[in-house]
């Protein structure tokens, strides 16, 4: 039999799979599921793209595309950079992926080589650090937590910031916490790694999804800097598997050669939907539906304090709150996988983020209506209340 590669012993499952595992067993048996465990927007599919989708089949448009995606869905986004964000993107440095997760893969792909070093947040995504990994990398943390809001300051910088670094990875609006970076935020990582000949990753999957700040774009501030994004949260289109990335013009050739050898080309039906997902119309309703995530999480965040979560950050972005729970537990699986079983609320283990006191936190994401969430803060309240 033949042993399986070493690299592998390095990559951790995502906690919150169990989580949903177990819940979906439960919910198979017939037990009332509250789901605020997984990152995947509620909504359906908007009709007109579902059906710009499936218009693109039926006429046969199931053939590859160019690797970096329809010159038409660049084109597009180019101008929703442009009318929203007033930033001038050309459609050229726009490489279009299947997913975040594969713009992921490309944009670490292009700057890593084996033992170089790349900088990361914690608590974060963890497939930004198995990436890496994956790559013959290393990872370098930069743990941020409530004596900073989540977010990343210049001491951080300064105390952090190893030598030779090849670059930073940071997501705003962040999955866990929800910390939005603003533009004095974002100019200062811009200027500090061009300062230092290191590259700047942004992730922005979630942007669109803002509630107290302005909506804005790490690509207003430097040309040099890679920006990860996909049509999975503001536009609701998870299962569609398309997204993009937007990189300096000196890396298009290399983006386009790798894209070639890692996917080919993103699906051709999800990118006709993702035109038509672009168009204002669609923008207006993608819009509203923000809108609802903000009324939840308004309505979530002062009901999860009272029950003794401590939270100290805004949550301005994304829908996600990663709440303190150590008035409840010390070990966030077992407290979750208890909450589960005992109340059919399911919530994600802060383990699966890394960072301080981990084992402390959940992940609670509001991605169900607002009488779904008061459903849940009542069981909550019965089971700590016992507690």
């Amino acid at each position: 039999m033949v042993s399986l590669a070493k690299r592998l012993d390095d990559i951790a499952p995502f906690y919150v799979m169990d989580i949903l595992s177990k819940a979906k067993a439960l919910e198979a048996s017939g037990i009332d599921i509250i789901h605020l465990e997984v990152g995947e927007p509620d909504a359906a599919d908007l009709p007109e793209v579902a059906k710009a989708g499936s218009d693109a089949i039926l006429a046969g448009k199931t053939k590859y595309t160019a690797s970096t995606g329809l010159f038409e869905l660049k084109q597009k986004l180019s101008q929703y950079y442009a009318k929203y964000f007033d930033t001038q993107i050309k459609p050229e440095r726009i490489i279009i992926t299947p997913g975040a997760s594969s713009g992921l893969m490309l944009a670490l792909s292009l700057i890593l080589d084996p033992k170089d070093t790349m900088l990361i947040t914690q608590p974060g995504y963890p497939c930004n650090q198995h990436i890496i990994e994956l790559l013959g990398s290393n990872h370098s943390s930069m743990p941020v937590d409530k004596t900073n809001q989540f977010t990343i300051t210049k001491s951080l910088l300064q105390k952090y910031w190893p030598n030779n670094l090849k670059g930073l990875l940071i997501a705003s609006p962040s999955n866990p916490t929800g910390t939005v970076l603003n533009n004095k935020q974002l100019e200062l990582l811009s200027n500090h790694a061009l300062k230092n000949d290191s590259q700047l990753i942004v992730d922005e999957i979630y942007q669109g999804l803002t509630y107290n700040n302005k909506n804005i774009t790490a690509l207003s501030h430097s040309d040099q800097i890679i920006v990860i994004n996909s049509f999975s949260k503001f536009f609701s289109m998870t299962g569609w598997r398309i997204g993009w990335i937007v990189v300096p013009q000196h890396m298009i050739e290399a983006a386009d050669k790798l894209a070639q050898n890692l996917y080919l080309s993103a699906p051709t039906p999800a990118q006709y939907a993702a035109i038509r997902a672009l168009d204002d119309d669609c923008i207006e309703q993608f819009q509203t539906r923000a809108k609802a995530f903000k009324a939840r999480r308004d309505y979530l965040l002062p009901q999860l304090r009272k029950l003794g979560f401590i939270i100290d950050q805004p949550c301005d972005g994304a829908f996600y709150i990663y709440a303190d729970a150590s008035k409840f537990t010390d070990n966030s699986m077992e407290f979750c996988k208890a909450l589960l079983d005992a109340t059919g609320v399911a919530i994600t283990p802060g383990a699966d983020f890394r960072g301080h006191n981990a084992n402390q936190m959940v992940r609670i994401a509001y991605t169900c209506d607002i009488p779904r969430l008061k459903q849940a803060v009542k069981r909550l309240e019965n089971y700590l209340l016992k507690r």
